[in-house]
């Protein structure tokens, strides 16, 4: 148990799997989340009823990551009403599979767009926020594509060892401000990310993982909700890898 009463919490790709799950542990623990989703209205209504025993804590905005004027317009309504917050997730990701010879150059923008571009334009607002108190936490969802590589996710792996060389270069940049800056790797979680998965990749990316299963989104969670708190202060800079022992 960990006691997030009363911060402020902004995560991305709020509505759905691993960004659910960590939106109601916040929940759970105290915190007010500001979730932020894409364009599924229909996940975003369902969570939103879910949530209606949390008194209100739970607000959600449609917002394009990639879209920098929008996460300015995003973040210009999150200091009117709140004037700072405490703690960044960035989750929101797309995968968009190929082998690279036959890719086309939508494919590998989109993916860099949202995956990267996202994670630096939901940066750039949360640190000016967190400056108000010098304070603050920020992870990154990651992936163990940024180091091992899976072939047909070259955009992909891109755009994760991107996040994670901007988490190391910002958490040089906010130490002193006691703004810590970390990423969470998780590894196959059992998520609508995968579900395009065969039953026969499914089998052989079990036995590629040495506990022989798929993590749980509340793993994750977990995970997210540690380097989030203020048992977490000398850790900055880091990769925390949530994988099985892929």
């Amino acid at each position: 148990m960990m006691n997030f009463q009363g911060q402020k919490v902004v995560v991305s790709g709020a509505s759905r799997g691993i960004g659910k799950a960590i939106s109601l542990e916040f929940l759970e623990q105290g915190a007010t989340v500001i979730g932020v989703y894409a364009g599924n209205t229909a996940a975003a209504q369902s969570f939103i009823s879910e949530c209606e025993r949390f008194d209100g804590r739970l607000q959600l905005h449609q917002c394009n990551v990639a879209d920098a004027d929008q996460v300015a317009s995003f973040f210009n309504a999150v200091e009117k009403q709140f004037d700072y917050i405490d703690i960044l997730i960035n989750n929101a990701g797309i995968r968009r599979d190929k082998l690279l010879a036959l890719m086309d150059q939508s494919s590998w923008q989109q993916v860099i767009d949202i995956n990267l571009t996202g994670t630096f334009n939901m940066c750039r607002g949360a640190v000016l926020l967190m400056l108000k108190k010098k304070y603050g936490r920020i992870i990154n969802i990651t992936s163990p594509v940024a180091t091992l590589g899976f072939a047909g996710q070259t955009n992909y792996g891109a755009s994760k060892a991107g996040q994670i060389g901007l988490t190391r270069s910002l958490s040089k940049e906010t130490a002193r401000k006691k703004i810590t800056v970390n990423c969470v790797s998780p590894g196959f979680i059992d998520t609508e990310l995968i579900d395009d998965l065969t039953p026969e990749q499914v089998k052989a990316y079990k036995k590629s993982v040495p506990m022989r299963r798929f993590g749980t989104v509340a793993e994750v969670a977990s995970a997210v909700l540690f380097l989030a708190s203020k048992d977490a202060a000398y850790i900055t800079g880091t990769v925390l890898d949530v994988n099985g022992g892929l």
